[in-house]
């Protein structure tokens, strides 16, 4: 047997259910209304009947009794609805006097109307069992009144609910019908809603269970322009940025295997050189050195770099903030870096300016950190401009530091992603791929912004602002 999927069961329970008792519930309002109709015409229309009989029947009423009971036997006889009514007329001890079928009219009634009628001179209307047949009747008795006030006896009419009662049951089986084809009617379109929504739902869990299992980039075919709908985008979404972050990370893990593996041999094959030779000439040693020492400050500004990226991503990187002289900060930055540049023919020029720049709350260890690896990445991705400007200005309520190089610039499609962890895009120099991602995060937790674009004539711009604030 098929198990019942958890959408399927909350609808039978929720929405089935409800449908089933509103049908219940207009079946029963159906069978009640057409009953109380059926009923209360009736009744009204033998009361109606009772009075006019009864008034029209008082006018031919003699002076003696004898006269008036012949007048029953005879009215009684010439009855001529005594197909549908039986007319009896009741003497006021309870026994009939006479009835429209004759000497077959039974037993004398013992029904409350009777009684009711004579006590109250009203004419009294009884729904019940006959109690000498069993059979449902519906009877109306009507006083008759002598011309002295006195009621001498009771005119009644009786008729049989067989008939009515079997319409009032053909109604409600109909009504059970009409309820039954309808809920069977809401179910079957019901499926049609349910597999609307459970074949979607289904297969975005395949596909979510693949993409889990590993085969990101999978994605959904969109069915539907609505949540379901949406709900696959967002997923196909996902799938695909899961994807690219997936192939970034093994980039990453193997620029950072190049980016390390390079560095060491360089290491070890100085450091098996210098300790093979038996004699070396001392400027071969003094450059193997140098190397060696070069190679390990790479290595550890690498390290760094990565222990930097795992704290940002576990929540502890933090900031020591205090209120320093940000322009100062930064030209020893531009001047100390320029002259690791010259050695290498790149040009850094530093626009100075007028501006008053405050002292603004900051970590000044941070920002450094951010402006050398700005201009580490304009010298390694545009330094065959060979010039790299820099500069620091104040904007408003913000310090704003630009840097500028004016090599090939960024691909216009890999522009919004530069600064994605583990993004390298197109370029083929060295580097982790995060060390942007690092710079955006200490100047966003500085309350600042990291721009990056490619400047009119070429090249790219790298803008920073910093909001002055107050110091904390």
């Amino acid at each position: 047997m098929k198990k019942i999927s958890g959408i399927q069961q909350r609808w039978i329970v929720n929405n089935l259910s409800i449908v089933v008792l509103l049908v219940i519930v207009c079946i029963v309002a159906v069978s009640l209304s057409f009953t109380m109709y059926y009923y209360s015409s009736m009744e009204s229309g033998l009361e109606s009947k009772a009075r006019t009989t009864t008034d029209f029947f008082s006018d031919y009423i003699g002076q003696s009794y004898g006269e008036f009971y012949q007048s029953c036997i005879v009215m009684a006889q010439t009855f001529e609805e005594k197909d549908v009514l039986e007319l009896q007329f009741i003497s006021t001890s309870g026994r009939i006097v006479a009835s429209s079928y004759g000497q077959w009219g039974g037993e004398d009634p013992e029904t409350p109307d009777i009684q009711q009628a004579i006590e109250t001179k009203e004419v009294a209307p009884y729904r019940g069992e006959n109690p000498a047949t069993g059979e449902r009747i519906l009877a109306v008795s009507s006083p008759m009144i002598y011309v002295n006030g006195e009621v001498i006896g009771v005119m009644r009419f009786v008729t049989s609910l067989k008939n009515v009662d079997r319409q009032i049951a053909m109604i409600t089986a109909l009504a059970v019908l009409v309820g039954v084809v309808f809920i069977a009617l809401v179910m079957f379109s019901s499926q049609f809603f349910i597999r609307s929504i459970v074949g979607p739902v289904t297969e975005i869990t395949a596909t979510a269970k693949r993409i889990a299992s590993g085969s990101y980039g999978s994605q959904i075919q969109k069915k539907f322009d609505d949540e379901i709908g949406e709900l696959a985008d967002t997923i196909n979404d996902m799938s695909v940025k899961i994807g690219q972050a997936e192939r970034m990370q093994s980039e990453f893990v193997s620029s950072v295997s190049h980016e390390l593996r390079t560095p060491l041999t360089a290491i070890s094959g100085w450091g098996e050189t210098l300790l093979s030779a038996e004699t070396m000439d001392p400027v071969e040693t003094r450059r193997g050195m140098l190397i060696i020492l070069s190679e390990t400050r790479r290595l550890t500004n690498m390290v760094e770099e990565l222990l930097e990226f795992t704290r940002m991503q576990d929540g502890r990187f933090t900031l020591n903030v205090q209120t320093a002289d940000i322009r100062a900060a930064f030209e020893d930055t531009v001047f100390m870096y320029g002259s690791r540049l010259k050695q290498e023919g790149i040009e850094l020029k530093y626009l100075e300016n007028d501006d008053e720049i405050p002292e603004i709350p900051c970590d000044v260890s941070r920002l450094r950190q951010v402006f050398l690896n700005i201009l580490d990445n304009a010298a390694k991705h545009g330094g065959e401009g060979k010039v790299i400007t820099a500069s620091i200005s104040r904007e408003d309520d913000f310090v704003v530091v630009r840097i500028r190089d004016f090599g090939p610039g960024i691909p216009e499609d890999e522009l919004p992603h530069v600064k994605m962890k583990f993004y390298k895009g197109s370029s083929k120099a060295r580097g982790s791929g995060i060390g942007l991602a690092v710079c955006e995060e200490i100047v966003t937790m500085h309350g600042g912004q990291l721009i990056l674009e490619n400047a009119d004539g070429g090249g790219t711009l790298v803008t920073i602002r910093l909001p002055i604030g107050e110091a904390s």
